[in-house]
């Protein structure tokens, strides 16, 4: 199953997309758009290409797994993605998936424009994998 990630900004959005198997997450494009209608425009084109039948999007929780402004605002995108592409959205929480790709990216060196570039991309990647590995954890624990 194909199964697209999401790191919904209010600047910059990153997009992630797994191989049909289910087991690895990559990334895909960072998407630099303050406008959410148009943002979704631009997803939906992703959406049209990579045909993801399920899409993650990151849920901003609080370091206590209480939920604020942000993470409302990220419910209301999901939902609307959601409407516009007729595929489901679900959440998954996304605390330090930003922290991780920090990590991820001081351990390949990048630096600079490139690491600004890339750093939402690889957020979504690890929202992505994040819910790849609760699926099959999940699915093995069904058996």
């Amino acid at each position: 199953m194909v199964i697209m990630g999401i790191d919904y900004g209010d600047v910059r959005t990153g997009v992630a997309v797994c191989d049909k198997t289910g087991f690895l997450a990559s990334p895909v494009t960072v998407i630099n758009q303050r406008n959410e209608d148009k943002l979704i425009e631009e997803i939906l084109v992703y959406v049209g290409q990579l045909s993801p039948e399920l899409i993650v999007v990151g849920l901003p929780k609080n370091m206590d797994s209480s939920e604020g402004e942000r993470a409302d605002k990220c419910r209301s995108f999901a939902q609307k993605l959601s409407a516009a592409s007729g595929i489901e959205c679900v959440m998954r929480d996304e605390r330090l998936s930003t922290v991780s790709a920090h990590v991820a990216l001081n351990n390949t060196n990048t630096r600079g424009k490139k690491r600004k570039e890339v750093v939402d991309a690889v957020s979504a990647v690890m929202i992505l994998q994040d819910y790849l590995d609760y699926r099959k954890n999940t699915m093995s624990e069904d058996k």
